[in-house]
């Protein structure tokens, strides 16, 4: 199958970047900076789409199910690292948020010949870990005609789940087959066709407002605090006691003693100190409430 790059948008050739060759190295660095600088106002008309998604994420984590992220190159392993960052941050737990990558692990470090595409692989990887209609798929493809990943698309609607893209071309099969296509067109590259560049740079910025917003949702997020990060290193306890003082504003030692007695659970200790209860008394209050700290104490 022969593709025409000259319609993809994100393999047009730039020309404030033409003669970046030869410039200084500071002068080069200006031209880059200065098409990174489009990537959030490309994003911005896209804000209600990624509410819908953000939405859409929050739900189907309520009821049981998973955000899949999936993709090839650059936008698999985008997907990658902002799933991996979820446990830490928001103490999801590993299986509640993934990143699914054309070639598998191996593709994560180094490039797999021609993986991305092979269309049925993506469905392949669905039907692997389960997928279904309780999950969201949100597929990643700068140029947004990644076959793998139509595969992969393909198959989530045969279950009836929702399926977003985050894509800088509006005009790929991919935005054709979605429920919500995020699409911020970026322009081309300072490096023709090297997506890791403003398109990686525009769909690292979605997927954050994606995973951020919908953990918000949930509850994991109390004022603009990471109530749920755990503590699995000596930077991360700190942060937790950093957590307890500022939503409470207790003393330190007060906060090491909520922290010690509920098991290093920030909400918890939150909860303890705000409202005067025992470590069990909050962690009921916070269960009957879903976990949610300002709803917690609004029934305390």
């Amino acid at each position: 199958m022969s593709i025409d790059l000259s319609k993809l948008l994100t393999e047009r050739r730039n020309s404030n970047s033409a003669d970046i060759d030869t410039l200084s190295t500071e002068a080069m660095l200006a031209v880059i900076n200065h098409e990174d600088q489009q990537v959030p106002h490309a994003i911005t008309p896209y804000l209600p789409q990624i509410a819908q998604v953000v939405d859409r994420v929050a739900a189907a984590i309520q009821a049981g199910g998973r955000l899949i992220y999936i993709g090839a190159g650059t936008s698999g392993r985008l997907g990658i690292l902002d799933a991996s960052e979820c446990p830490p941050t928001f103490g999801t737990r590993p299986e509640q948020v993934v990143g699914l990558i054309a070639g598998g692990h191996k593709a994560i470090l180094s490039a797999v010949e021609n993986v991305e595409d092979n269309k049925a692989q993506g469905a392949a990887d669905l039907q692997a870990i389960q997928f279904s209609e309780r999950d969201v798929l949100v597929g990643l493809a700068a140029s947004g005609r990644t076959p793998y990943v139509i595969g992969a698309m393909e198959y989530a609607k045969t279950q009836n789940a929702f399926v977003a893209i985050v894509s800088c071309n509006p005009h790929g099969e991919m935005a054709q087959l979605a429920d919500v296509a995020i699409t911020p067109v970026v322009g081309p590259e300072v490096v023709t066709g090297s997506t890791r560049l403003k398109a990686g740079t525009a769909q690292k910025l979605v997927l954050n407002m994606i995973s951020t917003g919908a953990m918000i949702r949930v509850g994991k997020v109390y004022s603009n605090l990471m109530v749920d990060v755990e503590a699995t290193n000596a930077k991360l306890i700190e942060r937790q006691v950093s957590i307890v003082m500022e939503a409470t504003e207790c003393s330190r030692d007060t906060a090491q003693q909520a922290l010690a007695a509920c098991g290093r659970h920030c909400k918890t200790a939150i909860v303890m100190v705000l409202a005067d209860l025992s470590a069990d008394e909050a962690r009921t209050l916070l269960a009957d409430n879903h976990g949610y700290i300002r709803q917690a104490l609004n029934h305390a």
